[in-house]
């Protein structure tokens, strides 16, 4: 039998009287006064909520779960300003721990977090290769897409390398499908190791509200998130996703979107089909319509006719189709594809878009998959890259104006996976102390916490048992403590997989109703 939970004097509304919450066999089995309490069952927990408030739980719609678990404990370089200064963390590195550093040419150092959309000097094969001699080293860029080698790293991944520009042309800069193939192979740690590390980044994130993910690894998803399962992580829900290299497999195991994946335990279910049609901004390869100050528009990947062939076959097969697009000609690309198809979908990321196509997300039932964080992290890029379109960029109010439904994620590790921060951003269009960027697409807080849980506004009955309390109203709460949100409780299928220290959780021995008991425990009959 689920484990039960009885949730006292929880408030479930701004200014709302606190009432009793009972989690029953994986849902919310009943909401109100303490007469709830009827309910419980023997061995049934209680946890005093004391006048927190409690929400639906919160999901990160968009994850790179085994790079998040990775980059956690990877060299920081997200500091650096320059090339010189990414360089120079290397060698500090270095110099501090060296004596930690595996010796063998086989085990790359590993750095990640670097954004050079605004340095000021070029990265260089010989730059990395002054910091850090004859050890391989590779710098991953915050959004995935871009690589820095050294040259014992380039010769260590000579296969993936091939005739990538950054092998022969002296920066050592992978992008796009280059990087990804080494990027793969930074990934190849053995699964116990992973799965722990995963387990950890799991857990940090139930500390924070997170009672799902959909996770778009560049994986098999299925299987790895079965293993995990089996393994005894079963603190998230997870979607796996799938990529175009897997479709085949995937349509010929009848794999659906939203079937529960064999060996889950309930919480592992066939995600989206994702497929990328551009690259990213801080890459300056996302495609866009209008040069960036290079001349360049970016990379279209995936043309429009094999997109719509993909699109195609993912749907007919029950797969739910879910496109990156990040600059306006990607997302044109991909809505057109979707107008074609007749189908709905996700486009994930959104970044730039033309004002024609904005109400077209919710006329064609494509959900816009966006990183509300993202905004706070390349606000200068943009207006350096995307000078004079930033009015349309990273656009949430008008999206939600024009009936769109918005799915907020991190793309961790690009960002934390933590949804607070995504609902603060969305909220405010602001970070610490700097002036709101393009404020005008700040959306209402009720409206970034639903885009943060499926849509879910409130705690119901019938509603699955994935719940977060909190110490503070996130109604009204300013910016700033939206982002450090404290978080007391969250359940998965009504289980904890986070609870603070100073709640009290223990059996239910007795309930009442109108004097009479309700349930009694043995020790006190």
């Amino acid at each position: 039998m689920a484990e039960t939970l009885l949730l006292r004097d929880a408030r479930t509304a701004s200014g709302a009287d606190p009432v009793d919450v009972l989690l029953a066999d994986g849902v919310v089995a009943a909401v109100g006064p303490d007469t709830v309490a009827a309910g419980a069952r023997p061995g049934a927990r209680e946890i005093a909520l004391d006048g927190r408030w409690l929400l639906p739980g919160l999901w990160d719609e968009h994850v790179h779960f085994t790079q998040w678990a990775l980059s956690r404990r990877r060299i920081d370089v997200s500091a650096a300003h320059t090339a010189g200064g990414a360089a120079a963390l290397v060698a500090a590195h270095l110099g501090e721990h060296g004596a930690e550093v595996p010796p063998h040419p086989e085990h790359p150092l590993v750095g990640y977090g670097f954004r050079d959309g605004l340095w000021p000097d070029q990265p260089s094969v010989e730059l990395l290769d002054r910091a850090a001699g004859a050890l391989p080293v590779v710098l991953v860029s915050a959004d995935l897409h871009c690589l820095w080698l050294n040259s014992a790293a380039l010769g260590l991944y000579r296969s993936e390398v091939g005739d990538a520009p950054g092998g022969t042309d002296g920066t050592g800069l992978l992008v796009e499908d280059h990087a990804f193939a080494v990027t793969g192979r930074l990934a190849e740690v053995p699964d116990e190791l992973v799965d722990q590390w995963a387990a950890d980044a799991a857990a940090a994130a139930a500390a924070r509200g997170v009672v799902g993910v959909v996770d778009l690894e560049m994986a098999w998803n299925a299987e790895i998130w079965g293993r995990r399962v089996a393994g005894g992580m079963r603190s998230l829900r997870v979607d796996t996703g799938i990529y175009p290299q897997h479709l085949d497999r995937a349509l010929a195991e009848g794999l659906r979107t939203g079937d529960p994946v064999p060996g889950g335990a309930g919480l592992v279910t066939v995600g989206p089909l994702k497929i990328l049609i551009d690259g990213s901004l801080n890459t300056r390869t996302a495609c866009c319509a209008e040069p960036y100050p290079d001349g360049s528009t970016g990379l279209l990947t995936v043309q429009p006719d094999e997109l719509l062939d993909v699109l195609r076959r993912a749907v007919g097969g029950g797969l739910v189709p879910a496109v990156h697009a990040i600059g306006d000609r990607a997302n044109r690309i991909a809505l057109d594809a979707f107008e074609a198809l007749g189908s709905g979908g996700r486009i994930e990321h959104a970044q730039l878009v033309a004002n024609a196509d904005v109400p077209r997300f919710a006329a064609l039932g494509v959900t816009a998959s966006v990183q509300p964080e993202h905004a706070m992290d390349d606000r200068d890029v943009a207006d350096r890259h995307w000078a004079g379109r930033t009015a349309r960029a990273f656009l949430l109010r008008s999206l939600l104006d024009a009936g769109a439904t918005l799915a907020f994620g991190s793309d961790a590790p690009v960002s934390p996976l933590d949804p607070w921060h995504a609902v603060a951003a969305a909220v405010a269009r602001t970070r610490g102390d700097l002036p709101a960027w393009h404020p005008e697409q700040a959306i209402p807080v009720a409206d970034a916490l639903a885009s943060s849980s499926r849509g879910r506004r409130r705690i119901r009955p019938g509603d699955p048992a994935d719940v977060v309390a909190v110490d503070r109203d996130p109604w009204t709460a300013p910016a700033p403590e939206l982002r450090a949100m404290p978080v007391a409780l969250t359940t998965v299928a009504g289980a904890p997989t986070h609870l603070a220290p100073e709640l009290r959780a223990m059996p239910v021995a007795l309930t009442t109703v109108a004097g009479a008991p309700t349930h009694l425990a043995p020790e006190l009959g």
